[in-house]
């Protein structure tokens, strides 16, 4: 059985300033996604499922699927603040998302299979998908047994400002034992990478920090707990307007009760992405020299 990858493509890429899902960096117009979909078919993947917001819908089907609909089966599925557990209501003047957690369970009623869920706008690397896909091979029919290919810091940072970051504690067997999610990492003054705690003081972390970028690995029993816990979660958080379900949240909370194994994978991939718009240039630059290399070729999807 082949797993499936699921894109989260729902946000608008607010410090980025537009649609970043939908920005040409190839040199023949190729957004990351279509790199992402690309390494995804070589690497074992069998199907594609993107969430994505019902109101830019026409323009992602014109602009995105049309060019995949001869190469692997996609499906589409939509996030929308009102989609909450039985009993909860999505509060007066909400507008901001659930959450990457929420975006997950979107995908409950169409996969089956073991599946790898990436975010839309970052590049992680062709050997990163097949190292995914081939630990989600393994495990096929099991349950429990998640994965995630981890990052070390030092490769995932952007020289134009703070990115946000699930920093991970790893045991000596390669399993998760912890995963917190800062939300401004950076770069300081003294050559120093670390993060701003929740009394707003900058902590530092070591370059080789593996972190994660979202890109995890589950068997379909994972959308069984999500449903569970998120209607926990929102005992707890409707009322806070900044209130966000993140896969981190979710994964913790597995990991500390002893529900579930994660095995962080390590890839010789490097991550890089367009967190804001300055960052482009060099995503492009990048891209360029994949293509040079004869990584990609210069145009995608014949």
């Amino acid at each position: 059985m082949k797993p499936t990858l699921f894109v989260l493509a729902a946000g608008m890429g607010s410090r980025y300033g537009g649609l970043k899902q939908l920005d040409g960096l190839g040199p023949s117009g190729e957004t990351i996604m279509d790199y992402s979909i690309f390494d995804a078919i070589r690497g074992g993947f069998g199907k594609v499922v993107f969430v994505i917001r019902k109101d830019f819908e026409a323009d992602f089907r014109t602009k995105i699927l049309s060019k995949y609909e001869n190469h692997i089966p996609v499906e589409v599925v939509f996030q929308s603040v009102d989609d909450l557990p039985e009993g909860f209501a999505c509060p007066e003047g909400r507008t901001k998302p659930w959450g990457t957690n929420h975006a997950v369970l979107m995908g409950r009623k169409v996969i089956r299979e073991p599946f790898a869920v990436i975010n839309a706008d970052d590049f992680y690397g062709d050997d990163a998908y097949r190292t995914m896909a081939d630990y989600l091979r393994s495990v096929a029919g099991q349950k429990n047994h998640y994965c995630m290919v981890g990052y070390e810091i030092r490769n995932t940072l952007s020289e134009h400002g703070a990115v946000s970051r699930g920093v991970c504690g790893v045991d000596r067997n390669g399993n998760l034992t912890s995963m917190v999610e800062r939300t401004r990492i950076e770069r300081r003054e003294d050559g120093r990478i670390a993060y701003e705690d929740e009394r707003g003081e900058w902590v530092p972390m070591a370059d080789d920090t593996p972190v994660s970028m979202n890109m995890f690995g589950f068997t379909p029993d994972y959308f069984d707990y999500s449903e569970k816990y998120f209607s926990t979660y929102l005992k707890d958080n409707i009322d806070n307007p900044k209130s966000e379900f993140y896969i981190p949240t979710m994964v913790n909370k597995l990991v500390s009760d002893g529900k579930a194994q994660l095995r962080v994978l390590r890839s010789s991939a490097r991550w890089f992405g367009v967190t804001y718009k300055e960052d482009r240039p060099a995503v492009v630059e990048r891209i360029a020299k994949l293509v040079e290399a004869g990584v990609y070729p210069a145009k995608l999807w014949e």
